[in-house]
């Protein structure tokens, strides 16, 4: 049987809406229902993971064995040469990427399963142990995932980090991340009418998970978004997005992650700072809220959080 030859492409549907294919049938009829449940975003991802997954063991969706599974496992964690998104040379995914991609693997064959196309998910559920006749379903995962905490920035290097940008639109998405606690897709989604100036607010209209929310920004951010639509923005612009590209050939066009990357990367330099990625500005905000006295429960509604625990790490109020 052929090896199918696994291509990521972007195509637009009569809507407008992105569609994202991988030339496989069975891979292609999966994101197709998939995009049905979850956001553009999470398809995106998981149709990476799969062409990552099905590029490594070389092998039709129906042919996959779970040796194949904990091969490319092995494969992915040592890296080397011809692995596809690796830290450095020599150096493996992380274990978090790991997780991700078994998981978008194993989401594929639950629907594969459900269907009557195969007959098992290929995927272990995890490592059986000695105690596995005494506790059935108690065996090892097979991805161990650290649980670190989120570093944060100083007020100095905030500072710092602020003073090198270069424009009111880059001071704004940074002010709208450290002063709101706002995500970098929620950042690069917001529209025009999602500024309520008058009430201080900013309308989230793109969550995370599809959810919408309505939380106030500081002054600062409100301040910089105003001299950039005022000041910087491109006359015309084609989009209804508050941030969008200064100039280039896609000026006018909204701003996209890599792009907002890349500004970050050069302020990081220029500050001489070694951190101040956008989640890391993020949980500098909601960090310092925390501290400030506010409670979990307005902690999490201001990050858009769908659960109380997810901001379990934050310190006490006062330390």
């Amino acid at each position: 049987m052929p090896v199918p030859v696994v291509r990521l492409t972007r195509l637009q549907n009569a809507t407008g809406e992105c569609v994202v294919r991988l030339g496989v049938r069975l891979l292609d009829e999966y994101l197709e229902f998939l995009a049905g449940r979850c956001r553009p975003n999470t398809v995106l991802a998981v149709a990476y993971d799969l062409k990552v997954f099905f590029t490594a063991v070389a092998k039709s969706p129906r042919r996959v064995c779970p040796a194949d599974v904990l091969v490319f496992m092995t494969a992915q964690r040592a890296g080397g040469e011809g692995r596809l998104q690796v830290a450095e040379p020599g150096a493996g995914v992380s274990a978090r990427t790991l997780r991700r991609r078994l998981s978008s693997v194993s989401g594929l064959y639950g629907f594969l399963l459900a269907r009557g196309d195969v007959s098992v998910n290929p995927v272990p559920r995890g490592l059986p142990t000695r105690r596995e006749r005494q506790r059935p379903g108690q065996g090892v995962p097979l991805v161990r995932v650290p649980r670190t905490l989120p570093q944060v920035l100083e007020p100095g290097e905030v500072d710092a980090l602020t003073a090198a940008l270069r424009t009111h639109r880059d001071r704004a998405m940074v002010a709208a991340m450290v002063l709101g606690g706002l995500r970098r897709c929620e950042v690069l989604g917001l529209r025009l009418p999602d500024l309520r100036f008058g009430e201080r607010r900013v309308f989230i209209a793109e969550g995370k998970g599809g959810h919408q929310r309505l939380i106030p920004v500081s002054p600062r951010f409100f301040t910089e978004v105003s001299a950039c639509l005022d000041a910087e923005r491109p006359p015309g612009a084609g989009t209804d997005r508050v941030f969008t590209v200064l100039k280039g050939p896609r000026r006018g066009m909204p701003l996209s992650a890599d792009g907002l990357d890349e500004i970050l990367d050069g302020a990081r330099q220029r500050a001489g700072l070694a951190r101040g990625t956008c989640h890391q500005l993020r949980h500098t905000c909601l960090t310092q809220l925390r501290k400030a006295g506010m409670s979990l429960e307005a902690v999490q509604a201001q990050a858009g959080h769908a659960s109380i625990e997810a901001g379990a790490h934050l310190p006490a109020p006062g330390r």
